[in-house]
């Protein structure tokens, strides 16, 4: 039997995660716009978004598609529109709470940093009905800053970059 050490374990990723949706906010409680491809820079996160250049701790936010189903199913519902969640990317097949406290690659450019769990806020009993809320408890995603600029695209692969 191997003896394999925590520290060790909590960087071992043997699959790639992938880019399956992405929106951003151009003005503040309103609609959000979904895209194919962003762009971020490490002074301004996601170029066009409310957020840009105001929370260095908040430029890009991410949450996972497996979530989806579960939240769903809280709520009594068949699915959930992702754009209900006002998050920027949506990705599936790598497990985002295990990226905390470390850096991770989108695509060939683009290197995050986790900053933080993103959690819900009232605006989740608005869009997605009562229950909304706790719905989402611990599975609202991460918050990143923008170590490396570049494009995202969907499809990009995620990939563990480096512990912090």
């Amino acid at each position: 039997m191997a003896n394999h050490k925590m520290k060790d374990m909590m960087n071992n990723f043997p699959l790639k995660g992938t880019v399956e949706w992405m929106s951003y906010r151009p003005h503040k409680r309103k609609e959000v716009t979904v895209t194919n491809e962003i762009s971020v820079t490490v002074d301004d996160g996601i170029e066009g978004d409310h957020y840009s250049n105001k929370n260095k701790k908040r430029q890009v936010t991410l949450f996972q598609a497996e979530y989806l189903p579960m939240m769903a199913s809280f709520l009594g519902k068949e699915k959930i529109d992702p754009t209900l969640l006002r998050r920027n990317i949506m990705v599936s097949g790598i497990n985002l709470n295990a990226l905390k406290d470390k850096q991770f690659k989108i695509g060939d450019e683009v290197i995050l940093e986790v900053t933080g769990e993103c959690h819900p806020c009232s605006r989740m009993e608005e869009n997605l009905g009562l229950g909304g809320y706790n719905a989402m408890r611990s599975h609202g995603g991460l918050t990143t800053k923008v170590i490396q600029g570049g494009k995202i695209r969907i499809g990009d692969a995620i990939t563990f970059f480096k512990k912090i």
